[in-house]
């Protein structure tokens, strides 16, 4: 008998969840909404301009895909970096039909850069809420790779991989986007 099997829900990673939930076990997928249900639908949220209908349907959207695909789960996959692969696809259907975006995600790719010229640290409240105006500007591609990095924790590599993009574009684009943010902070 495994460990695993006496480990409550609780106590259990992600990647245990995901693998007992392949098996099944619908409490483990419970527990897999309970961590993260709120998560993605705060993620929804920011993206999707503050709908909260629309952020509850995209977040109840991608459980109801992982459960569909539950059978197929690779066990070497991290779930977080899954579940948000879904959230960004299902919002970045939702943008493709902005040609624009695409015109505007084009410059962003100018050259690779260090990660150094990547993290910026927000430190007061106040920076968040004006950081938080500025991004509901931009156009929502470039909000929600910040949203992705800054607010969600995700890496560098896993949002290389979830937008199948380099990691060196990945750091340009955020790179431009701190720009870009840091010159509208400066005419508030």
């Amino acid at each position: 008998m495994s460990i695993l099997l006496f480990k409550s829900h609780r106590q259990m990673t992600d990647e245990e969840l995901m693998h007992r939930t392949s098996r099944g076990s619908d409490s483990a997928f419970e527990e897999l909404y309970r961590r993260y249900a709120r998560r993605l639908q705060g993620f929804f949220f920011r993206q999707l301009g503050g709908d909260d209908e629309a952020a509850s349907d995209f977040t109840h959207d991608v459980f109801l895909r992982v459960y569909e695909a539950r059978d197929s789960y690779v066990e070497s996959n991290n779930v977080a970096t899954w579940f948000f692969t879904i959230a960004y696809n299902l919002c970045k259907n939702t943008y493709r039909h902005n040609e624009h975006v695409a015109t505007f995600l084009a410059t962003l790719d100018d050259e690779p850069l260090s990660d150094e010229d990547v993290e910026v640290r927000l430190t007061r409240e106040q920076q968040r809420d004006a950081v938080r105006k500025v991004l509901m500007s931009l156009p929502p591609p470039v909000h929600l790779l910040f949203s992705l990095h800054y607010e969600e924790g995700l890496t560098i590599p896993q949002i290389a991989q979830i937008e199948h993009l380099s990691e060196a574009a990945v750091k340009s684009r955020l790179f431009r986007t701190m720009s870009i943010i840091r010159q509208k902070l400066a005419s508030i």
